[in-house]
């Protein structure tokens, strides 16, 4: 027996194939093609089910709506389906909700759509909402498809008023999920192979970024950052169409072909070389659609903290009799932390007549005081510090002794690195970092992008030696710079990255204004961060000649070797590969790796 909604998996396909010429135009036309054709084949589904049912299905009374992606009309080529029947209590026995409810759900999944369905009252609803995080971003949309609508929208109102009511108390449980899926999932701006949807950035922050808009806490932001969301459902869908199945995950294998159906391969370029451009044009895409999409919940998320802040009385009754007071409510307290910037409302921000137009070093100091005080900085802040005087041509002894402050801030560094970078501040002090960001690895081995991977490697770079001494202040500085700079040479066409990145850092760091020793230690540094861990794998530690190569490589300096021994360490050991991956033995940083590594070491500060 036919359904109205037989086939509709293959229709969603059908309807949204690219074009001619193989390029997927009007994603948000096909998504609201997709959405309007999947409300009416419900419509028609719900007319056809209380036909065949056994009992008379009232007009009131009981109805079946939309929630999640559908209700937004952002339904993918093979997204499942959020249903709800809605009923009033004691109106229907449990045998007559499950019949009709059977006729629904099983031609749905005969046709071979997923489905996530359920069977409620409207308190029911209002139940799970309360207690089910998840559950409630996805039912702030709820929209009626056939039976009941007022029913429907009577429930879906209800439940945008107790979210309303609720929001103040559960803010802290809702950015409380961000973090925690940023924990498990990592940021899609970094990821080689990202979760679109869970990753920091992804399509679930949208969905909290509309509910904090939902509580009436903050607006959400418009322009930018809709053009971001539309983009990334754009990836989502083609993903799907390569995938031909529902996932969120853009793996390697699906890349070159999504990238060719975003319009992203130059069709002037050779085969081989054309894919290997559009994966990093994707990867590009990606990560400036998913920083927009993290910063704009950021920035609504400290909208909607800093609401409740100044929802509290910022003085006691008996302040108003005193005249310190003047019987009015005191000013907003900075603690100025640095010249110019200051700690409000535990976040960076800059300290009142601060002028960014006029301070070059500003930028810096609030990345430091950002990292030294494990605080962000304040989203207004960063987009006023876009304005500061910076270039590369600006280094000063201010602004070098702040960067290497900030290169020695541990892991804070990351989450600091993230918000300057989202404003451009790197770039601008090191144009050749633009050559690496954003840059997906060519090494299956890398989960992270080559510029997360630089900054991730910088923070597994500590003071003391491998034979437990501390490194004095200049060749922990170098270091640091070597750590930042390792990868500098991983461009497109380049067969030698370590001999290309030598040339860069030396180029980098004489600009910088660096001494010539600081400056030949970083380039030795770069030139062989991979030379160690090479012949720990590939040559024997007891020849002689071996360890005597490795040591002339190193100027025959001890302190070089321990240096070079914790690059190669922190380098191996922030490649990114989760429990449930396997590192190979060419790469990473095993027990047997470094077991490898430190006989070599060994052997070559005998040669010394």
């Amino acid at each position: 027996m036919t359904s109205a909604v037989d086939g509709l998996k293959q229709r969603f396909m059908d309807m949204s194939q690219p074009d001619a010429d193989g390029v997927y135009r009007d994603g948000a036309a096909k998504r609201k093609a997709r959405t309007d054709l999947a409300m009416d084949c419900l419509t028609k589904l719900w007319q056809e089910a209380c036909r065949t049912v056994s009992f008379d299905v009232p007009q009131v009374g009981i109805g079946l709506g939309a929630v999640g992606s559908l209700a937004r009309g952002q339904v993918g080529p093979s997204s499942d389906l959020d249903l709800v029947v809605i009923y009033e209590p004691h109106a229907f026995t449990d045998q007559q909700l499950n019949e009709l409810a059977n006729k629904l759900w099983y031609p749905i999944w005969d046709s071979g759509l997923d489905l996530d369905q359920s069977v409620r009252t409207c308190a029911q609803c209002e139940a799970v909402t309360d207690h089910d995080l998840p559950a409630a971003m996805g039912w702030l949309d709820v929209v009626p498809i056939a039976g009941d609508a007022q029913l429907i929208e009577s429930t879906a109102v209800s439940i945008l008023e107790r979210w309303r009511r609720a929001a103040r108390k559960r803010l802290p449980e809702l950015l409380g999920s961000a973090r925690s899926r940023l924990d498990e999932f990592g940021r899609m701006a970094y990821g080689n192979q990202p979760d679109i949807k869970e990753s920091r950035g992804g399509l679930r922050d949208s969905v909290l970024v509309s509910a904090l808009a939902a509580s009436w806490l903050a607006d959400r932001p418009h322009g930018q950052y809709d053009d971001a969301v539309e983009r990334l459902l754009d990836v989502r869908d083609c993903t799907h169409l390569v995938a031909n199945k529902d996932t969120n995950m853009l793996l390697a294998p699906y890349q070159a072909r999504v990238s060719a159906m975003l319009g992203l391969a130059d069709p002037t370029l050779p085969s081989g070389e054309r894919e290997v451009k559009s994966i990093d044009d994707l990867q590009t895409l990606l990560a400036r659609v998913g920083r927009q999409i993290a910063f704009s919940l950021d920035s609504t998320a400290s909208r909607a903290e800093h609401s409740l802040t100044h929802e509290k009385p910022r003085f006691a009754f008996f302040q108003v009799f005193q005249p310190r007071g003047g019987g009015k409510r005191q000013a907003p307290t900075f603690d100025v932390v640095a010249p110019g910037i200051a700690k409000h409302e535990e976040e960076i921000v800059l300290a009142p007549g601060a002028d960014p137009k006029s301070d070059p070093c500003l930028a810096l100091r609030a990345a430091v005081a950002a990292a030294e005080f494990c605080l962000p900085i304040a989203p207004g802040t960063l987009q006023n510090l876009k304005s500061c005087p910076i270039d590369d041509r600006t280094w000063n002894d201010e602004s070098r002794s702040l960067f290497l402050r900030l290169l020695a801030s541990g892991p804070a560094l990351l989450q600091v690195w993230e918000e300057i970078d989202f404003v451009d501040i790197p770039g601008r002090l090191i144009p050749e970092w633009l050559a690496i960001r954003n840059r997906p690895s060519a090494s299956a081995v890398h989960r992270y992008t080559i510029d997360r991977h630089s900054v991730e490697v910088v923070t597994r770079l500590g003071r003391e030696t491998p034979r437990g001494n501390r490194y004095d202040d200049r060749h922990y500085q170098a270091l640091l710079l070597a750590g930042i700079l390792h990868d500098i040479g991983k461009r497109p066409g380049v067969a030698d990255h370590a001999a290309e990145g030598a040339r860069h850092a030396s180029t980098v760091l004489k600009r910088m204004g660096f001494d010539r020793d600081i400056i030949w230690w970083v380039t030795l540094l770069v030139r062989e961060h991979l030379t160690l861990s090479e012949f720990a794998t590939g040559q024997n530690p007891n020849d002689p000649n071996v360890g005597d190569e490795l040591a002339s490589r190193l100027d025959h300096d001890p302190l070089l070797l321990d240096m070079l021994f914790d690059l190669t360490r922190a380098d191996g050991s922030s490649l990114g590969a989760t429990s449930g991956e396997t590192i190979s033995k060419q790469y990473g940083w095993s027990k047997w790796r470094e077991t490898l590594v430190r006989t070599m070491y060994n052997a070559t500060r005998y040669h010394m």
